[in-house]
């Protein structure tokens, strides 16, 4: 039971967060984020964004330290959008599933060549 309701609160937490991202913060170091899931633990105690970042290398650190910077209103306006007793921790990480298949992609693609 708590697992589901972690499940449905991590997914209302990926729609709030979408939107307050792209219209919410106004750090120039935060690009192009994608939240692609939330990971609520069953006490609703905290919750791990997966996001991934188009750019190089130093534009994914410099949105990751922005993202960090902007914890706190984020969790605010979290708590604001979500009615829960007590809003998650948020812990930023950068998902890597879509690296990780496209590498996977382009090696298929040389093995067929």
């Amino acid at each position: 039971m708590a697992e589901l309701r972690a499940n449905r609160v991590g997914e209302q937490m990926k729609k709030e967060l979408g939107e307050i991202l792209t219209r919410k913060i106004k750090d120039p170091r935060v690009g192009f984020v994608t939240v692609t899931d939330v990971e609520v633990t069953g006490d609703l105690q905290q919750a791990k964004v997966f996001i991934s970042v188009l750019g190089n290398d130093k534009q994914k650190k410099d949105t990751l330290l922005g993202l960090a910077k902007a914890k706190g209103f984020i969790r605010s306006e979290i708590g604001k959008r979500i009615r829960l007793r007590k809003t998650p921790e948020l812990m930023f990480e950068f998902d890597e599933a879509y690296e990780y298949g496209n590498r996977i992609e382009s090696i298929l693609k040389d093995l067929n060549k």
